[in-house]
């Protein structure tokens, strides 16, 4: 029975896991290039984005990264958060 809950306990960590977003406010490059469409070049114009301009309000102000526009905003938006 320990073991049943123990495997409970984990499925219940990594299903969360699995839902929550990625924090563009925090992430490192390797978690931002998970993003569809987001590979090394705009993963770092987003870290550089906020280490110049301070963090996200939303996930709609990537718009302002230089190679993030709308359309690449409609395939990641459900997938980031900001806090």
């Amino acid at each position: 029975m320990k073991k049943l809950m123990t495997l409970c306990a984990l499925f219940l960590f990594w299903a969360q896991l699995a839902i929550a977003g990625v924090n563009i406010n925090t992430a490192d490059q390797s978690a931002l290039e998970g993003l569809p469409e987001i590979g090394p070049a705009k993963a770092s114009a987003i870290i550089d984005y906020r280490t110049t301009h301070g963090n996200f309000a939303s996930a709609d102000d990537l718009t302002k990264v230089k190679g993030i526009g709308e359309k690449i905003l409609v395939k990641i938006h459900d997938q980031v958060e900001v806090q």
